[in-house]
């Protein structure tokens, strides 16, 4: 790895880009406020997932739950359900188990100290120098997929992406360059801002870019080798059925078990076609062994999940004899605020009467 820049060098790279921030930045709900807690629950939403997503889920994220002792007090259904769609939901669930412990160790106030933030659940080095650099203005780095990609090409950074010499390097230079007497927090939010709008990962807007004199892989016409691509696993192919099962006016779904993929959420009752290959997210029996009567196919679609490629077939059913859990039957009003699986979201969005 190359030496860690100069300070004078590390004081012109910043000079640029916050005079470039302060034109181009993005007018986000997130940023009109210094309250840690809605700050950290964007960088949590967002993620692994895109802004123009994030803004209306954070939005009424916070309306249901406006305060850290909101969300400490609120069962784990309705903290599902606000984020239902979003995906990856162990993200709610530390959340979750990080406000209560914000409740009982801080008193409900977030914390202020690195190690007080990093000992709550789910919280690691980039939420927390996020939270405490933006809402404190505190002098600490961060380093995510967008600054990965940005100080790698500035730099022309050897190694893959995600890959451990080159995180570790890039977390050195991370706190080499972050501001020490204030506006750490706009830094940090600079450097993913140029990462998310103009160094992106597919087309690049060099020309635009406030570092484009400086960068090394683009002076080198190498801007795409930067960081190195990391291997990919190869995709799943599935094939699954699920059974729309509707009795006075109400649908009947299955809550998932508490560990394994989707822990918790409400589905169909879905089973995977025999042909398909084996996967943890299905059996190829209906859950819990149960026998349903199957009927015409209702609607056919596609979703991804991680890495399985997953074409459904939504199929009516009847569902003889009494219903216990994990089973229940929920009206359509309910469905809205209920934390559905995404392959369910879009059988619903497909079929209720009401969507």
């Amino acid at each position: 790895m190359p030496p860690l820049p100069r300070a004078d060098r590390c004081a012109r790279l910043r000079s640029r880009l916050l005079a470039w921030y302060a034109r181009e930045r993005r007018d986000l709900p997130w940023r009109r406020t210094r309250d840690p807690y809605g700050i950290w629950i964007s960088e949590a939403m967002l993620q692994q997932t895109r802004v123009a997503t994030v803004i209306d889920y954070w939005q009424r994220f916070l309306a249901t739950l406006p305060d850290v002792r909101a969300l400490a007090e609120a069962d784990e259904e309705t903290v599902l359900g606000l984020w239902s769609g979003l995906g990856y939901y162990r993200r709610a669930r530390a959340l979750h188990a990080a406000a209560r412990a914000i409740v009982e160790r801080h008193d409900g106030q977030f914390p202020r100290t690195k190690a007080e933030v990093l000992a709550l659940p789910g919280v690691g080095e980039y939420t927390a120098g996020a939270v405490l650099s933006i809402a404190f203005d505190q002098s600490e780095a961060v380093v995510d997929g967008n600054v990965e990609r940005v100080l790698a090409r500035l730099f022309a950074l050897p190694g893959a992406s995600g890959s451990g010499p080159l995180r570790r390097h890039l977390w050195r230079l991370a706190e080499r360059m972050v501001p020490t007497q204030g506006g750490a927090g706009d830094w940090n939010q600079a450097l993913m801002e140029l990462g998310a709008t103009v160094c992106t990962s597919t087309s690049p807007q060099c020309d635009a870019c406030p570092w484009s004199r400086d960068c090394a892989a683009r002076r080198a016409e190498r801007v795409a080798d930067f960081p190195g691509k990391k291997a990919k696993r190869a995709p799943q192919d599935l094939a699954v059925e699920g059974l729309w099962i509707v009795q006075r006016g109400k649908l009947l779904l299955r809550q998932r078990p508490q560990d394994g993929a989707m822990a918790g959420l409400w589905e169909l009752p879905t089973r995977r076609q025999a042909a398909s290959p084996a996967s943890a997210l299905w059996s190829e029996f209906w859950p819990d062994q149960r026998e349903f009567e199957v009927g015409k196919a209702l609607w056919e679609g596609r979703h991804s999940i991680t890495h399985h490629r997953i074409a459904v077939q939504v199929r009516r059913g009847r569902a003889p004899g009494r219903i216990a859990a994990p089973y229940r039957w929920f009206a359509w009003q309910d469905l809205a605020a209920l934390a559905l699986t995404g392959l369910t979201k879009k059988s619903v969005a497909q079929l209720a009467p009401d969507a």
